[in-house]
């Protein structure tokens, strides 16, 4: 045998050797919803929905309200194209990342690890683990406002209650995996009812906003303030872990293991997703749409904190209950996001290192490390420190950003590792430079946050 041979059938033993150690991601859920062959197209697409719409809630998390909020204060229905454009991109990417999972069998961890050397792999995962903290920083924040803006609760018990949801998390993942959808989407459903009644309450100029989210203004790019809270909204909307945990998720889906299978499962799982993040659309826009009308136009244009913006809105719109709605939503989104970071984190151990410890250990450890900050910030620095360690969670986010983005198109754009499910070269472009505009402009963001732009 020759040297270029014998090489040859080493790296085809280790191949085949990585692909005998891989287990089905989330293993104690994989393939563990049934899906039917046949029937009409509505009963095929309800047995794909739910992971599309625990994805989304990364997409309306409390690291997003504050720059809606200052967006729609600011300068009113203007960034509704941010919005739009960012939700576009994320609608790409997160389709990519159900194609990547359905076809390959692989979440976007175990593919990292399957693909990449070990000493990148490490860097990749301690950068996800960050990335995780950082998540659950912002929804410990966001979770311990709303409490505090409903019932009175201060800033550090709020935070320390949030670590009771770990319980809630694994009741429900022991019921089984659709009762875990179901809780989140009832929640999307009061997060959704709360802007709805506000939009209807504020009645803005529909024809301004339609106008507003598919015509670009040339002062986005010309005014740097604008300019800077345009890159926020982007920066904040795509979430690195949504990646990894939506190539997981798909596959709980028992459709058949059959290239025909898979492009049918692809196709469902594509749809629910995109669905599911219109509804983010709806939700970030309507943050937006409601400061404008209750805070630019009535001269309140430096309302940025959510604190203030409880504060005003009864009062402003004409509705006693409009600020209650508020927080409700934002309580709403906080818990929702604890589902999604938990799966998460236990998606990104189990890919990277093959390591599994109890959820219940494992969420308590990542929810003491985001509430120990909370803490000791609120101590010290009051509600305006917790505001600023809310931006600087994001900025963590921004930064891990590329450690998701790169992985997943280029992945996905490989005929090697996807096969004849591999996605076209169009498409490929197109991933590429979203993947190189959602990165110009978090490492802008990031700049400007540490440098003090904007």
């Amino acid at each position: 045998m020759s040297e270029a041979e014998a090489t040859s059938s080493r790296s085809a033993w280790r191949f085949a050797r990585r692909e005998e150690e891989d287990q089905p991601s989330l293993r104690e859920v994989n393939a563990s919803i049934a899906v039917p062959t046949s029937g009409v197209w509505f009963r095929r697409l309800f047995a794909f929905m739910g992971p599309g719409y625990m994805v989304s809630v990364g997409y309306m998390d409390p690291g997003n309200w504050a720059t809606d909020l200052a967006g729609g204060a600011q300068f009113g229905y203007t960034l509704l194209f941010i919005i739009m454009l960012s939700n576009l991109m994320a609608i790409l990417l997160q389709a990519l990342s159900a194609r990547l999972g359905i076809a390959t069998g692989r979440d976007l961890a175990q593919a990292c690890r399957a693909y990449y050397p070990k000493q990148l792999n490490f860097v990749l995962w301690i950068a996800c683990e960050l990335a995780i903290i950082a998540c659950d920083l912002a929804e410990v924040i966001g979770t311990a406002i709303a409490l505090q803006l409903l019932f009175g609760i201060p800033l550090v018990g709020g935070a320390l209650l949030t670590a009771l949801d770990a319980f809630l998390v694994l009741l429900l993942m022991n019921k089984g995996f659709r009762y875990l959808e179901a809780f989140v989407i009832a929640l999307l459903i009061i997060i959704f009812g709360c802007f709805a009644i506000q939009i209807f309450v504020a009645a803005p100029p529909a024809g301004t906003i339609l106008h507003s989210m598919f015509v670009p203004s040339s002062e986005i790019v010309t005014n740097p303030a604008m300019l800077y809270i345009a890159i926020g909204i982007i920066g904040a909307t795509v979430m690195p872990h949504n990646l990894y945990l939506h190539s997981s998720i798909v596959q709980t889906r028992a459709y058949e293991r059959t290239e025909k299978g898979k492009r049918d499962a692809i196709k469902w799982a594509t749809m629910d997703s995109t669905i599911a993040l219109m509804l983010a659309l709806f939700v970030n826009a309507a943050i937006l749409i409601v400061a404008a009308v209750a805070f630019h136009e009535t001269g309140h244009q430096d309302v940025a904190e959510i604190e203030d913006a409880f504060k005003l809105l009864s009062p402003l719109l004409g509705l006693s209950i409009a600020s209650i709605l508020f927080a409700v939503a934002l309580l709403a989104s906080g818990l929702n996001s604890t589902v999604t970071a938990t799966l998460a984190g236990q998606i990104i151990m189990e890919g990277f290192l093959r390591l599994r410890i109890p959820n219940w250990a494992r969420r308590l450890l990542t929810r003491g490390l985001a509430i120990i900050p909370v803490v000791v910030v609120t101590a010290l620095y009051g509600e305006k420190g917790t505001g600023q360690l809310l931006i600087f969670s994001q900025v963590v986010l921004s930064m891990q950003l590329p450690f998701a983005v790169i992985p997943l198109v280029q992945f996905v754009s490989s005929k090697e590792k996807m096969g004849s499910l591999a996605i076209p070269r169009a498409v490929a472009v197109l991933a590429w430079v979203v993947a190189a505009i959602i990165l110009v402009l978090n490492f802008k963001l990031l700049y400007d946050t540490l440098f003090g732009v904007g």
